[in-house]
């Protein structure tokens, strides 16, 4: 049997028009249903039909809405030795009262409703120096999921099941672009591919215009129908036959220019379709992370200073950290290593990193026409902030 007599022999019952997605993908959810279209909008996308799609061995259950693969088994990586050595934690440089003032005074000069009176005539009572630590932990992610695809056939090389068996979602080869970086790829299933008439020209290219019906025509958008105009002469209204339908009240359709068909998007206007397996890989970087700072300084600003790494390691599994100072901070390592070797069920893990910054931070305390006040410097950027600066205002007041 002919190759175009194969695919008359699987070919499709009657499907409707569609619009030109991206290979194999569906209208978003929320579109007007086939037959209610407006003037000129076509019609909704249909997927083929999945029963006339190969039967492949091992994707049995796909279906045109991408799946996850489970990952295969794998022995875990952190019970494969002991943990690595690690190097003492070092302490870092705290600031001077020069150092403070300086950074107040840059801090005053971002900010136009500040005075820096305060700045140049504060007095320092006290400089009271800590540390943040900024825990966070990356867990590098790898996740399969399959999906039937389709696109036109336009004589591209067919990779179908004459040439073996397709593998696994998880035996094909493909290594991420970068490490820790989320980021996807699209691979076709060797082995998957097969051509078929399209769906829904039934294998002919064309399609039934959606905007005449078929027809041809439609009503004239000059005379709405009539086939005559109405115009104001002499002081009465006369009717004029249309010249654009000559009276017909109909005119040729602007969208298939009377032909009554236009070409399929779906298959773009071949006949044909190129039907395989897609692979659809994500890999994702997943991060949490931890802060302990016990002033009053929000948390959250940690996040965006510079500190100096004390600890990092990277690894298939990491060993959660039990050597650090501050107990609190093991005792997140601990909490989120074991969060993160069990949340991702369906995907595989590829690598895990996790490190430790030590955020400098001094309470300033001082002294400005005998009230006392305070502010914070914190990261090696020397980041102030503070709530109670004296000599600030609205827009718009004087600072006396």
């Amino acid at each position: 049997m002919s190759m175009m007599a194969q695919q008359q022999h699987q070919g499709y019952g009657p499907g409707q028009p569609q619009p030109p997605y991206p290979q194999g993908s569906l209208a978003a959810p929320g579109g007007a249903p086939p037959g209610q279209q407006g003037p000129d909008q076509a019609a909704a996308a249909t997927a083929p039909p999945l029963e006339k799609m190969d039967h492949v061995a091992g994707y049995e259950n796909v279906g045109f809405n991408a799946a996850a693969a489970p990952p295969p088994a794998y022995a875990d990586a952190v019970a494969q030795g002991p943990p690595p050595e690690r190097r003492d934690i070092q302490n870092v440089p705290v600031i001077t009262e020069e150092q403070a003032r300086e950074a107040m005074l840059q801090y005053v000069a971002e900010h136009c409703c500040y005075g820096s009176g305060t700045a140049k005539e504060m007095v320092f009572r006290d400089l009271q120096s800590s540390s943040a630590f900024h825990y966070t932990l990356e867990t590098f992610t790898e996740k399969r999921q399959t999906s039937w695809a389709y696109e036109p056939y336009i004589g591209q090389p067919i990779d179908g099941p004459h040439n073996g068996p397709a593998p696994g979602p998880w035996d094909i080869q493909v290594q991420p672009p970068t490490k820790f970086k989320t980021q996807h790829s699209h691979v076709e299933v060797p082995h998957t591919a097969s051509v078929k008439p399209c769906h829904d020209c039934i294998g002919n290219g064309r399609v039934r215009c959606h905007h005449c019906h078929g027809c041809g025509h439609s009503r004239c958008h000059h005379c709405h129908g009539h086939g005559t105009v109405e115009r104001y002469e002499d002081g009465h209204h006369h009717h004029h036959t249309c010249h654009v339908c000559h009276g017909s009240g109909n005119a040729r359709c602007h969208v298939c220019h009377g032909h009554g068909q236009v070409p399929c998007r779906t298959c773009d206007a071949k006949g044909n379709l190129k039907c395989f397996i897609r692979l659809t890989i994500t890999w994702t970087n997943n991060m949490n992370d931890h802060i302990v700072e016990r002033t009053s300084l929000p948390d959250e600003l940690i996040r965006s200073v510079t500190g100096q790494v004390a600890f990092e390691e990277e690894l298939p599994r990491v060993w959660p950290i039990n050597h650090f100072p501050d107990a609190t901070i093991n005792q997140a390592s601990q909490q989120l290593v074991e969060r993160h070797n069990t949340q991702f069920q369906m995907e595989r893990i590829l690598l895990q990193r996790h490190q430790v910054r030590i955020i400098p931070v001094t309470e300033s305390l001082y002294t400005w026409k005998g009230k006392d006040y305070n502010f914070f410097v914190y990261g090696f950027e020397n980041k102030v902030w503070t709530s109670n600066y004296p000599q600030s205002c609205c827009c718009g007041c004087t600072i006396l």
